[in-house]
């Protein structure tokens, strides 16, 4: 014990000399805070980690995010949820310490105690009673509503014991539990003011909401009152760089420390540097050529098949993506549950392709449009498609938008063909069945295909109570071939998950979802 206390009086002489160095030169006191602090255990803690982005998040509420750039500012910082995925995708505790399946609709959680959200409201079986009511009330008209659309009732035994009652048996639930849209919210926020947390969530996490500066950046501070093991940094920002050059350079000058944005053409550069590191590993997502099946001319499957064929998706891995990912032959990774090899993309077959839309009575050719965010690989993927397009008579004319208005556009129907990507957060094969596919999902939910056939849905909805696991496969594989059959979309990429980061930065690392783990990070 007088150990530790001269271990603190030094430590308070020598802040006391960097306070009085700061005053003479003006900024000493700025760097020693950006650059972090060493504790007793020789580990760096403080300081600003800085995460830059091609795009800026397009709204921080979990119950009407739809897209993983925007969760991972919020999920697992802001928010937290009653359980959580470890590196393994096995569970583990969060805000629930306990749980357990009563029988096919009946789960008892055991909540945490001593928990507070960023408010200062206690963290209990209301809250979680209130964030789950919001969710499913058909009024706050949430696009995330059917994923949970199975719970009839959040029972409230007491404060730390709750009831989740289902009105069928759902088999991925603890998947969404753990995943962005099982997100808890302050249960005073969603009382007073339930707008505000669109641009200010109120959570539990290892960091507080700061600010937003729409277009710039957004801050999150250290939550100091955070009930388990604490942030390392004092802050999070997520600033916006629309350039991929200079993301990159910040990166390497050490003006920022993470992009998960990373070009493909600058992989090998950024393995020989000594400033950066690449992360990489298998992902959960999916990427696609997606035809809006309700406006002309992808009304006509014969045009889609078409198309489908027509698109030499090998080309697109190896001069687009250097051969980071792998071939899709559905809009399903390998690395999900409910995935099949048996169900066959279509071939490159041009002869066939022009055979398709002459029977479609579009011999003398037809003007599409193609639109793209504004991701430096999709645009040129878009530009290959186009070209590839050309030898069939399509004539394709390209439209790249800021991602916003990229969803605000898909979202609307306001497209004819699309290049989307579905990351998949739970593992689960039902998170890109039902929200891919099935009609309840059409628009903002995540079907921007427009797509809507009953024996999908059918067989979408009897996997989601099916407990069998052979069973849900089945099932899945069966949806998916009429899916196929449908020519609904081109798949085209598993992804391979990437990020830079600064050699000075340490325990940092991406989960299967794509999901920033920020919670660990020191900055040296």
């Amino acid at each position: 014990m007088k150990k530790f206390k001269w271990i603190q009086m030094i430590a308070f002489v020598s802040v006391l000399v960097l306070l009085l160095q700061g005053c003479s030169t003006g900024n000493s006191a700025e760097k020693e805070n950006k650059s972090g602090k060493e504790t007793a255990s020789g580990d760096k803690t403080g300081g600003e980690l800085v995460v830059v982005r091609l795009s800026d998040a397009t709204g921080l509420d979990p119950h009407f995010i739809t897209d993983i750039p925007s969760a991972n500012v919020v999920h697992g910082k802001v928010y937290e949820t009653l359980l959580a995925f470890d590196k393994d995708r096995n569970f583990v505790p969060l805000l629930a310490t306990e749980w357990k399946q009563v029988d096919d609709l009946t789960w008892d959680f055991t909540l945490r105690e001593g928990v507070k959200f960023h408010d200062g409201t206690p963290f209990n079986g209301e809250a979680v009673k209130a964030t789950f009511d919001r969710l499913l009330d058909p009024a706050t008209g949430s696009p995330q509503k059917d994923k949970l659309g199975m719970i009839s009732e959040v029972v409230v035994v007491d404060d730390t014991h709750i009831t989740i009652k289902l009105s069928t048996p759902y088999a991925p639930l603890l998947s969404i539990l753990a995943s962005n849209e099982g997100s808890i919210l302050s249960p005073k926020m969603i009382q007073e003011t339930p707008d505000e947390l669109a641009t200010h969530p109120v959570g539990t996490g290892p960091f507080v909401f700061d600010s937003w500066k729409s277009g710039q950046a957004i801050t999150l501070n250290k939550n100091n009152d955070y009930w388990g093991e604490k942030a390392k940094v004092d802050s999070v920002v997520f600033k916006v760089v629309p350039e991929d050059a200079t993301r990159l350079a910040m990166i390497e000058s050490g003006e920022a420390h993470i992009s998960d944005q990373v070009p493909v053409t600058e992989i090998e550069r950024i393995e020989n540097s000594d400033k950066m590191s690449l992360f990489r590993t298998d992902g959960l997502a999916v990427e696609y050529l997606g035809f809006n099946t309700t406006v002309a001319p992808f009304d006509n499957v014969k045009v889609r098949q078409a198309i489908s064929y027509a698109i030499e998706r090998e080309a697109i891995i190896s001069g687009v993506y250097n051969n980071v990912g792998t071939l899709a032959n559905v809009a399903m990774s390998p690395q999900v549950f409910g995935y099949s090899a048996d169900v066959k993309a279509y071939p490159y077959d041009v002869n066939k392709a022009k055979e398709l839309l002459q029977e479609a009575g579009f011999d003398k050719g037809i003007k599409v449009k193609l639109l793209t965010s504004d991701r430096k690989e999709r645009i040129n993927m878009a530009e290959v498609i186009q070209s590839q397009l050309k030898g069939i008579g399509v004539d394709v004319e390209i439209q790249v938008m800021e991602y916003g208005s990229y969803i605000q556009q898909i979202e609307n129907s306001e497209h004819q063909m699309l290049i989307g990507g579905w990351g998949n957060a739970t593992g689960d094969g039902d998170y890109n069945q039902y929200n891919l596919f099935h009609s309840a999902s059409v628009g903002a939910p995540g079907n921007h295909f427009y797509y809507q056939n009953p024996v999908v849905d059918n067989l979408i909805e009897q996997a989601r109570v099916e407990t069998e696991p052979r069973k849900r496969e089945e099932i899945y594989k069966e949806a998916m071939q009429i899916e196929m059959d449908d020519a609904v979309y081109v798949p085209i990429r598993n992804y391979e998950l990437l990020a830079v980061y600064s050699n000075n930065v340490d325990n940092f690392w991406l989960d299967a979802s794509n999901y920033l783990m920020l919670k660990d990070v020191t900055v040296k």
